[in-house]
């Protein structure tokens, strides 16, 4: 787990993550946590059944880097948030991240601690040289985060801009 001031982000077992798609409490249960009105999009579904719980599975893989990791507000002791590695880092040292903050918890700048706190974390990793992000043009809210924690735009196309971040 990492901590934040506001957060802590947990990273999900496979158990965990079966309980999440559930979407029925059962995981705000073992974790302990008041409910949370998460809406689970179709593409993190897809993502979800597809990639990231074969991953997990996978005990060749590093699940820190395959699983999603919840984020919890200390406040409201709810799940307010997922956040992502797409993968284990390529020979370069690049691992791509993706997040998303539920509804009645956007505009409090919990994602913008969550990525800063990632970044730290990312830089005791050893073999992470860089983090990648992609953002859809329009989603203003989604690449502020990014901007704020020193990302920097280096592509645009079909949509969608490409971030990244050096770490060191």
């Amino acid at each position: 787990m990492i901590e934040t001031e506001r957060l802590i982000l947990h990273p999900l077992t496979h158990n965990q993550l079966l309980k999440y798609i559930k979407n029925d409490s059962s995981l705000e249960e073992e974790l302990k946590l008041n409910p949370t009105s998460k809406e689970i999009s179709p593409e993190l579904r897809e993502a979800l059944e597809q990639t990231i719980l074969p991953n997990v599975h996978n005990k060749d893989k590093n699940y820190l880097y395959n699983t999603l990791w919840t984020l919890i507000s200390k406040t409201d002791n709810k799940m307010i948030g997922d956040l992502c590695f797409v993968g284990e880092p390529d020979a370069n040292g690049e691992i791509e991240i993706g997040y998303g903050t539920y509804e009645e918890f956007r505009g409090r700048g919990f994602m913008t601690e969550a990525v800063a706190r990632t970044i730290e974390w990312a830089k005791g990793q050893d073999g992470l040289n860089t983090i990648t992000a992609s953002t859809e043009i329009d989603n203003v809210a989604s690449y502020s985060i990014l901007e704020k924690n020193n990302f920097i735009k280096i592509a645009e196309g079909e949509g969608m801009f490409t971030w990244k971040l050096k770490l060191h």
